[in-house]
């Protein structure tokens, strides 16, 4: 029986052989069906190949086959004896790095691959800042096409030294370099005969032996409210239940919580599901909740326990920018956060990040395509929030263009 899950996000310039790294772990690990090798194999005879095309195994889009580049996010799973796995197969495009955001939004490991032909490039350093900023704590280099360079430890040793210095730069805890050929198979689940200088992990012990995050139950209690549910049966006129996901932390029947932004409290009356009762419920676990005291709730509200989360009408926050059109102060969006969307307006642009240096410029006017940033953002009425460090789930928002309806940037709260 398998007891451990570890999400992780692969990420890198274009053509770093991401795809097919996940195809060598799918195949190397047994997480592939005849079928589906069959079928790889097939498309890329067709196209005057030989064999197997492993990226083919995660890039299923029809454009991204033709293309010979990965455009959404591609998840893929397999499992060893050790632990199960989820992988967020992400863009190495630059017009891209909205999937990659989102791809990196739920993982606790980022490999980001490098080709050691290439060296560190600036999609490289992008992918690897925005793994940070998303308080991503384990992040493994994967320097591939080492059979490319003849296996070459020095060339291999030229990209730790960068690649380290960089993390420790940004301040990122636990950093990881191996070297490998995602083509051949060396040091991917197999260590191979070609690398011996390397005395390191393989890249699939790395990943069975990285230490999982606390799990997210153990935080303070979060249920942003998404239906108020009033079921029109006779028998059930005065239930009113209060539909939702548990972002984090656990509830027991009896629990005291506090209804915010309206700051009442009362005490869980019942945790109900589909088709049962629950005495006890945990994230991420989906229930309707109701409670002792009749208090007027609606969608966006939240209910709480532990240590309380901030009310307010102003917000900090670091954004990824993903329009063509730029960012400016004096613009207005919607800000989506968790169940909630109100109306704000960006009252300042207070820093703009060098992905190179890592300096930050404290006379930016503008935020541009794939710019990391810092803003502060005035809303139209409270939001109920914790930082981005404290809590993924309620520590982060998206912006919305109030004209086209389309998603324009990732924020992490700051305060």
């Amino acid at each position: 029986m398998h007891s451990e899950l570890l999400r992780f996000v692969t990420s890198g310039s274009v053509d770093d052989g991401k795809s097919t790294l996940i195809g060598r772990l799918l195949v190397d690990t047994q997480g592939v069906y005849e079928d589906q090798l069959h079928a790889a194999k097939t498309f890329n005879e067709r196209k005057g190949g030989k064999g197997v095309d492993l990226s083919l195994l995660t890039d299923g889009l029809q454009a991204e086959r033709e293309q010979g580049i990965t455009i959404d996010v591609a998840y893929r799973y397999f499992s060893t004896q050790k632990r199960k796995f989820i992988i967020a197969d992400t863009p190495g495009h630059e017009q891209y790095t909205r999937n990659m955001v989102t791809g990196a939004s739920t993982a606790e490991v980022s490999i980001v691959l490098i080709d050691a032909r290439k060296g560190l490039l600036i999609q490289s350093r992008r992918h690897t800042c925005i793994a940070h900023l998303l308080g991503i704590r384990h992040v493994i280099a994967a320097v591939n096409k080492m059979d490319l360079v003849n296996y070459d430890p020095t060339i291999y040793e030229e990209i730790r030294v960068a690649f380290e210095n960089y993390a420790q730069q940004l301040g990122i805890p636990f950093v990881y370099c191996i070297p490998l050929s995602a083509l051949e198979g060396d040091m991917v689940v197999h260590r191979g005969e070609k690398m011996a200088w390397y005395q390191g992990n393989t890249l699939l012990e790395a990943l069975e032996n990285v230490p999982l995050a606390v799990e997210n139950h153990q935080a303070p209690f979060r249920f942003p409210v998404q239906i108020v549910n009033r079921p029109p049966q006779t028998e059930k006129q005065d239930f009113r239940g209060y539909m939702g996901k548990i972002e984090s932390g656990e509830i027991r029947v009896g629990d005291p919580v506090t209804v915010l932004p309206r700051n009442l409290t009362t005490q869980v009356k019942e945790i109900v599901t589909f088709d049962s009762s629950l005495n006890h419920a945990v994230a991420p676990q989906s229930v309707t909740i109701t409670l002792e005291k009749e208090i007027d709730i609606s969608r966006g509200d939240m209910l709480v326990s532990g240590a309380l989360p901030t009310v307010t009408t102003q917000i900090q926050a670091r954004l990824c920018w993903f329009d063509l059109v730029a960012l400016e102060a004096g613009k207005k969006y919607w800000v989506k956060h968790t169940t909630q969307t109100v109306k704000a307006i960006v009252s300042a642009i207070d820093s703009k990040l060098d992905i190179h240096t890592l300096e930050h410029e404290m006379s930016a006017e503008s935020l541009q395509t794939n710019d990391i940033g810092t803003i502060t953002l005035k809303l139209q009425k409270p939001l109920v929030i914790d930082s981005y460090e404290k809590n993924r789930y309620t520590g982060s928002f998206i912006l919305i263009d109030m004209d086209t309806n389309n998603t324009v940037a990732g924020g992490m709260i700051l305060n």
